[in-house]
């Protein structure tokens, strides 16, 4: 593909302006050195929109790290001489994107209190640094750099929409440090810097068209998304599926982030004779939509929407009444009945209150500081390096079932479901896949997708 795109940081003695241009795209893990970032689908102006045990099994005793993390010049601040570890957790607090963030948020700090309890990482204790991304990618690559420069961090939690992360991203790589990134995303990106935990493309956006095509019989598919780096590239993936496959796009319809009014959206989509509905929204704009879309009279059973951004904590937001029955692609479920994930939400009740729910992107935080954990305690030492040759093959057994890390492209293996929402809210399974799906973020397998993948370095 070619890139027609930049992220521009600007780092110095702070970070002080990115601009992300239009555009999809991302860079290969290189085993010696991590390759500059691609950039976002969408305009600056849009871009900078203000946009569990499950315990880690087996732990193993290692004597106390003697390297801490490094930065690209050799030099380091991070802290290893103590019987702390500090680590940052950057997520959005405020802003359209906290509807969905908080949640994150907490799964993180659940996984760090049992963790701590456990006896911490390396025998000594996490300490978090906790910084608000806003919802804005500028905010986001501001605060990855306070944590890593000022703060000292050997890891960095966070991120949600892709534009968040591909701001951040060439913060981690000039800086050597690692960003663990929770939520699923559109592909087409590897970075030795990031370990992704949510779902590459083939790992749910895929599931999600087979499952319409297979299950449902869709022949007419109508597409909806906010606009920036996630939807816009998830479509061009949707879109090239689609003509390979027999199914044709009616209509492709996109919205800022935050954006409340979709009469004129909802209207074009009745008036097409779409079978059914692929959403990429993000943030609070899915309330409005599925207010709206009730309201115009489209049902689950006429048009079913297939959503990729809401999960159970969003269900209520939303309101019940306005999307139950429809449909959502994702790797993870309350619902999901095993031993590891019952307990996991019994733990994150106990934490927050029992009218809390559970969710994916929330799973695939709190499981990637387990990950963490595991990749030092391999490695036997915090230092950026050591985690990255430490990584591959390191398994946990998470809520949503075993994931192990893929060290060729810092990716997770995961398995997919497809749900629908039910009368009380949560998300029941009506497909799941065989097993654990292997992760391929540049959608090398798929012959339909070879001009996707073009020219990506």
């Amino acid at each position: 593909m070619k890139k027609n795109t930049r992220v521009i940081a600007m780092v110095g003695a702070g970070l002080t302006a990115v601009s992300l241009l239009a555009g999809c795209g991302g860079s290969k893990v290189d085993d010696t050195t991590s390759a500059s970032a691609t950039s976002a689908t969408t305009d600056a102006a849009t871009e900078t929109e203000t946009e569990t045990e499950a315990a880690a099994g087996g732990e193993t005793t290692v004597e106390g790290p003697t390297e801490a993390a490094t930065t690209s010049d050799g030099t380091t601040c991070v802290d290893t001489s103590g019987d702390t570890i500090k680590i940052g957790f950057v997520n959005s607090l405020s802003g359209t994107m906290a509807i969905s963030e908080q949640t994150v948020n907490d799964s993180l700090h659940l996984a760090a209190e049992e963790i701590n309890a456990a006896g911490g990482v390396l025998g000594k204790q996490l300490e978090i640094v906790e910084e608000d991304g806003a919802s804005d990618p500028v905010i986001f690559a501001e605060k990855a750099a306070k944590l890593i420069d000022s703060d000292c961090v050997a890891a960095v939690f966070g991120g949600w929409t892709s534009a968040s992360r591909k701001a951040m991203l060439p913060v981690f790589e000039e800086k050597n440090s690692l960003l663990f990134y929770p939520v699923q995303y559109e592909g087409l990106e590897s970075s030795a810097n990031i370990f992704y935990t949510g779902a590459t493309t083939n790992q749910q956006i895929l599931p999600g068209m087979e499952y319409l095509k297979n299950e449902l019989g869709v022949t007419k598919l109508y597409l909806i998304g906010s606009d920036y780096v996630f939807p816009q590239t998830a479509n061009k993936e949707i879109k090239a599926y689609s003509e390979a496959n027999g199914i044709e796009i009616v209509g492709e319809e996109y919205a800022p982030l935050g954006h409340t009014d979709f009469s004129t959206i909802v209207s074009k989509l009745k008036a097409s004779d779409a079978q059914a509905v692929f959403n990429t929204l993000n943030g609070d704009s899915n309330v409005a939509f599925f207010k709206e879309y009730k309201n115009a009279g489209l049902t689950a059973e006429d048009m079913p929407v297939i959503s990729v951004s809401i999960a159970e904590e969003e269900v209520g937001g939303i309101g019940i009444d306005n999307i139950v029955g429809q449909l959502t692609a994702w790797n993870y479920y309350q619902t999901i009945d095993t031993p590891d994930n019952q307990t996991f939400v019994a733990a994150f009740k106990a934490k927050y209150g029992e009218d809390r729910v559970t969710s994916d992107p929330m799973e695939a935080a709190y499981v990637s500081l387990y990950l963490w954990k595991l990749m030092a305690e391999k490695a036997g030492s915090f230092a950026v390096a050591d985690i990255q040759a430490a990584a591959d093959g390191v398994t946990f057994a998470a809520p949503e079932g075993s994931v192990t890390v893929v060290g060729s492209n810092h990716h997770i293996t995961k398995t997919a479901y497809i749900g629908k929402v039910r009368e009380d809210g949560l998300i029941e399974a009506v497909w799941t896949s065989d097993g654990p799906i292997d992760p391929d973020p540049y959608l090398e397998g798929y012959d339909w997708a070879a001009g996707l993948a073009e020219g990506v370095q």
